[in-house]
């Protein structure tokens, strides 16, 4: 090699390697991504559980289609190593965190039991066709080892599909489906090892005309296994041990198979009446309540009418029950992206706050009138509003035929009856009837939970109190010096409190004295105490004093005598 080109070489190798790799991204478990590939590895998992049965047990059906058979075979190995190569990509979950590494990724897989089955599944058994010959299927029965996946993959799709009780049936079915269908596999299988046409129990001999071909095979075998596993009957008597043992264990199988497809049924069908009370109120209650208080038919047609209204046309009534056991600012954002659009259109809670908006979203509470029924009448007291969502309502004179104005869709009314506005004239009374025309549905929100959102947010009080004036202004319901008595005497209120503040902050201020004197005067007296106990130490006990005053007269006596 001459130094030119090793130069170039050495050149050439720097920008190689420089190429930045294109790294495989890591799959989020509960992605899309993720979920399309569960869905591929459908395939390959039930070619392998149907078609390897019905290869090993129907010799012809092997022999006939050999090339295709290993073509398919090397498919579904091929997947099954990419799906190996997908876990070492797949992210888990750490202390609710997805993690990316994939050093953690390969550690964790490796040490399951899955990645175990997943290589076991993949171990080359059909190396053994090269000394026992292509035509043994059985050796690629640890291939059923990735059934795991199949399961992982219906229990996806039943979270994400819409009808998921539909989809419960049909997985019931497919079940079903392979049960017989391994039946069928095996009881062609024992009619061979036994000998075909032996008795009446076993398949027939094939060199009857008909029964040769592998179409009239498989069917027959599959309706026998029918018969048995649906406990049907009429089929022949079993003539040998074999057939004996072979028609108990399908009789068990059977019994326990009708006691799976009986609990799931009644399972699918309790989770869609469960449904159904959940989004729907029960209504048989309600007959029943009205049966035994013999209420009238006309007003009882009235409630099985408003029933009828809801289930047919898929109307729910207790939203904030169905959505209840999800997360508060989830069910906030679920709320808003249903509602919202209908709140921001009313006029006083236009330019208000997002924030605002979102927690009276919540509080929003959805009612269905039927036709001809009073949402409010002239007099009543107003303690909530109303938002229009659908139908017409009417405003409507105290004979109720009369109509002075026609509400539709997205209007409201009752605001002002929910809202303290000083000078208002009408009070808290409703001043007007409203009759729904046709099934109406309205929002109701109440003076209590609006008054608990306001509290958390004064600006956006006052500036709702100041449009609930203009419209008060525009009606003649504002009565100006009423409003200025009231604003009077609320700024006398509020002067009064604060003075009472003061006060009872400068009563806050003296009392913080009195205790910073009364703790200041513990201290010195503790302090005396102390002093004085330790004087006292210093002092001669009063036995020890006594004893020397004896001791001097006993002395004096002496010197008496």
């Amino acid at each position: 090699m001459s130094q030119e080109s090793k130069v170039n070489t050495k050149e050439s190798s720097p920008q190689a390697s420089s190429k930045p790799r294109k790294s495989v991204p890591v799959l989020d478990p509960s992605g899309d991504q993720y979920y399309w590939w569960l869905n591929t590895m459908v395939f390959p998992v039930m070619y392998n559980i149907i078609i390897l049965v019905c290869r090993a047990c129907f010799p012809d059906l092997q022999h006939g289609y050999l090339v295709a058979w290993l073509i398919l075979d090397y498919i579904s190995d091929l997947l099954y190593l990419v799906d190996i190569a997908v876990h070492f990509h797949t992210g888990f979950l750490e202390q609710g965190i997805l993690v990316l590494d994939k050093g953690q990724i390969s550690q964790r897989y490796v040490q399951t039991s899955g990645f175990l089955l997943d290589i076991l599944s993949l171990a080359p058994t059909d190396l053994a066709y090269l000394r026992l010959g292509p035509h043994i299927p059985t050796l690629r029965l640890n291939r059923f080892l990735r059934v795991p996946r199949l399961f992982e993959a219906f229990d996806r799709t039943e979270t994400r599909t819409a009808y998921p009780n539909a989809f419960r049936i049909a997985k019931l079915m497919l079940y079903i489906f392979v049960v017989i269908h391994w039946n069928s596999c095996l009881y062609f299988a024992l009619s061979r090892y036994l000998g075909f046409g032996r008795d009446v129990w076993v398949y027939p001999d094939p060199a009857q005309p008909g029964f040769e071909r592998l179409r009239r095979q498989y069917l027959y075998s599959f309706y026998f296994s029918t018969l048995i596993l649906t406990t049907v009957g009429d089929t022949p008597l079993p003539a040998c041990e074999e057939e004996y043992l072979f028609m108990v264990g399908d009789f068990l199988l059977a019994v326990m198979g009708f006691a799976t497809i009986m609990g799931s049924m009644s399972s699918v069908i309790y989770n869609m009446n469960t449904a159904d009370a959940a989004f729907y109120p029960d209504h048989a209650l309600v007959k029943k309540y009205m049966k035994l208080h013999h209420v009238n038919r006309r007003l009882e047609r009235r409630v099985i009418d408003w029933y009828q209204h809801l289930q047919i046309n898929k109307k729910m009534t207790n939203e904030v029950a169905i959505l209840q056991h999800l997360p508060e600012r989830l069910r906030a954002e679920v709320a808003v992206s249903v509602h919202l659009s209908t709140l921001s259109r009313v006029q006083i809670f236009q330019n208000c706050e997002a924030s605002l908006l979102e927690e009276l979203v919540l509080k929003l509470q959805p009612q269905t009138y039927s036709p001809g029924e009073y949402v409010c009448r002239k007099g009543d007291i107003g303690r909530e509003m109303y938002i229009i969502r659908e139908g017409q309502l009417a405003v409507v004179a105290d004979d109720g035929v009369t109509q002075y104005a026609v509400l539709g869709a997205g209007l409201y009314f009752g605001e002002i009856s929910i809202i303290n506005i000083k000078g208002n004239m009408s009070g808290n009374r409703r001043t007007a009837n409203i009759k729904s025309l046709g099934y109406s549905d309205l929002f109701c929100l109440s003076k209590e939970d609006l008054r608990e959102v306001l509290s958390e947010y004064p600006q956006a009080q006052a500036v709702m109190e100041e449009k609930g004036r203009e419209i008060l202004l525009k009606m003649n319901k504002l009565d100006v010096n009423a409003e200025a008595a009231e604003i009077a005497l609320q700024e006398a209120v509020d002067s009064r409190l604060r003075g009472l503040d003061q006060q009872l902050d400068d009563l806050q201020t003296k009392f913080a004295r009195l205790l910073a004197e009364l703790e200041s005067s513990a201290l010195k007296i503790a302090y005396r105490i102390e002093r004085l106990e330790w004087q006292t130490r210093e002092w001669p006990a009063p036995e020890e004093a006594g004893a020397g005053a004896d001791d001097e007269g006993d002395g004096g006596e002496g010197e008496a005598s």
